[in-house]
């Protein structure tokens, strides 16, 4: 698939990439929206695809919606955000539903959507010299990108509240204490890091791990029968996967499994 702002990579044993490259500072533009609902559209439809790493060309990961598009929208600024969020929200979408882990690898700053995006994902590496902030606010926004639903739930509500309120930048060790990110390595190590994890990762039960991000998403906002139910049916569904059926073999006969 050809794009103008992003690219999506097959890197080969299930683990694929995507990348932003809009330089420099790979802001959010209709364009992107629209390109990464349709790369997130093949990526959550493909079985080939066994892990993801998320990453950004250049100094800044995703530094959030390009305002000076959005300035230059006049009249149609309301409108053109109405089709970028749909595109956006679309592929965020994907990325949470999707049966492979997606991993981000984290360099530079995020912010804004960056931000949104950070919080989306399930399990995300950054950079020691990392930064994030919300960012909305300071431009006279109010936030988007999912952020509304993950973000309070990773951080907590009165330190989203504080983030997305007062736009204070988090360090990388203070997002990692915070519960915004997973690991931070060195700098040069991020990207090595985040694809030896998507490895492991490839090789292990990609709809077992599907199965579960869901459920994890969708218990985060009911009652606890509901969670109950929809775990109960998820359980039972899954067992009759073949990557059960393998799994369990492997657990009683004391060998390796093979997810393959």
């Amino acid at each position: 698939m050809d794009f103008e702002t992003i690219r999506l990579d097959d890197t080969g044993d299930g683990v694929w990439e995507l990348v932003l490259t809009r330089p420099p500072a790979n802001a959010l533009s209709k364009q992107m929206a629209f390109e990464l609902r349709q790369a997130t559209s093949f990526l959550v439809a493909a079985p080939e695809v066994r892990a993801l790493v998320l990453w950004g060309e250049g100094k800044v990961f995703f530094g959030g919606g390009d305002l000076k598009e959005m300035a230059d929208g006049g009249d149609r600024t309301a409108a053109n955000l109405h089709e970028m969020t749909i595109d956006f929200h679309g592929a965020l979408n994907r990325l949470a539903r999707m049966n492979a882990p997606v991993v981000g690898a984290i360099s530079g700053t995020a912010g804004g959507a960056g931000m949104s995006l950070t919080a989306a994902m399930d399990l995300v590496f950054a950079g020691e010299s990392a930064k994030f902030t919300m960012a909305y606010t300071a431009a006279g926004l109010c936030n988007d990108g999912t952020s509304s639903f993950f973000l309070s739930r990773v951080v907590g509500l009165r330190r989203a509240t504080e983030l997305v309120l007062t736009n204070r930048v988090l360090s990388a060790t203070e997002a990692m204490e915070w519960g915004l990110v997973n690991r931070v390595v060195a700098d040069g190590d991020v990207l090595a890091e985040a694809r030896a994890l998507a490895a492991t990762l490839a090789t292990g039960p990609t709809a077992a791990f599907g199965a579960a991000k869901r459920l994890l998403i969708d218990g985060a906002s009911s009652s606890l029968e509901a969670a109950m139910e929809r775990e109960a049916f998820a359980i039972s569904t899954q067992s009759r996967h073949p990557e059960a059926i393998e799994g369990i073999d492997a657990f009683l006969n004391k060998r390796r499994p093979d997810f393959g």
